[in-house]
């Protein structure tokens, strides 16, 4: 790994840590406040920061083990250990999801007699404000690393901060006589926890067994084709490590160049893709070109 992966993926750290920070403080104080004011959905958020928690661990822990160098085991790097603790914390956020889900609706069927109070409210005004910040220092940071994962756990403080308003809402609507909006913001907090486990899983699964974006491979098709010597992209292959994309291409060249002519084509096809896609590695495969 060369010095500029190294230091990027150190500084994403910064990202994952003040996320952590951010997500323990404010779990803490909304399943206080949510206890004391009697707010079902000020709970529920408060268990959606509790598995938070967990995802920014998930990321952390990535990012470290990401560091890690190639070795006999793993001759490609370690950089998918971000994706494997990423897929065992969708697991257990949606174990929590269903959780909130399971409490909320027994609470609407048993009915609700008691409004919370309107200190759950401000706290999760609060929390808003807090997420939003949190979300544009790490929306920031991951442009200027070009971290994938750093930018998934914005995306997740910025729909954490959306939730916070929304449970802010859910309970002012409780105390105009209408105490099941608490419960009924809940489910809706509980909807949101297992749609984001079931997005986080749908990202790490897909990555892990090597899927990838089709509209790139046709931009590198297209980048390949304005190589002149390049007769025909015969098979053009990509995978993620991480946050790195590895290419494999089959071309074809005139089958009159010698050896050092067709090697130098394939290093100039294997350069031009990693300098206008940041692509990590390019494996370029040369054979004759064989009129059909």
């Amino acid at each position: 790994m060369d010095d500029k992966k190294y230091s990027d993926l150190k500084l994403g750290e910064r990202g994952a840590i003040v996320s952590i920070i951010a997500y323990i403080c404010l779990s803490a104080l909304k399943l206080f406040v949510g206890t004391i004011s009697n707010s079902e959905a000020l709970r529920a958020d408060g268990l959606n920061n509790a598995t938070d928690i967990l995802a920014s661990v998930a990321v952390l822990i990535g990012l470290r083990l990401s560091q890690k160098p190639a070795d006999k085991d793993h001759p490609y790097g370690h950089w998918k250990a971000e994706m494997v603790a990423s897929l065992i914390a969708s697991f257990i956020m949606m174990v929590v999801g269903i959780q909130v889900l399971v409490g909320a609706a027994t609470s609407i069927f048993k009915g609700v007699s008691q409004t919370p109070d309107l200190i759950a409210a401000w706290t999760g005004i609060f929390s808003a404000f807090v997420m939003y910040f949190v979300y544009r220092f790490n929306k920031k940071l991951s442009l200027k690393i070009k971290s994938q994962s750093v930018m998934a756990a914005a995306k997740d403080n910025l729909s954490d901060a959306l939730v916070s308003i929304g449970t802010a809402v859910g309970i002012i609507g409780s105390q105009f006589n209408l105490p099941w909006m608490d419960p009924l913001t809940a489910t809706v907090v509980g909807l949101i926890i297992c749609k984001t486990a079931w997005e986080v899983f749908r990202g790490a699964s897909h990555q892990l067994t090597d899927g990838f974006d089709e509209e790139l491979i046709n931009q590198y098709k297209e980048t390949i084709s304005k190589v002149e010597e390049v007769k025909e992209i015969k098979d053009i292959k990509a995978r993620s490590y991480g946050n790195n994309v590895v290419v494999d291409i089959v071309i074809t060249v005139d089958s009159t160049l010698d050896f050092n002519s067709a090697h130098d084509i394939s290093t100039t096809v294997e350069k031009k893709l990693m300098d206008n896609h940041e692509i990590y590695t390019v494996h370029a495969h040369v054979e004759p070109y064989v009129k059909s």
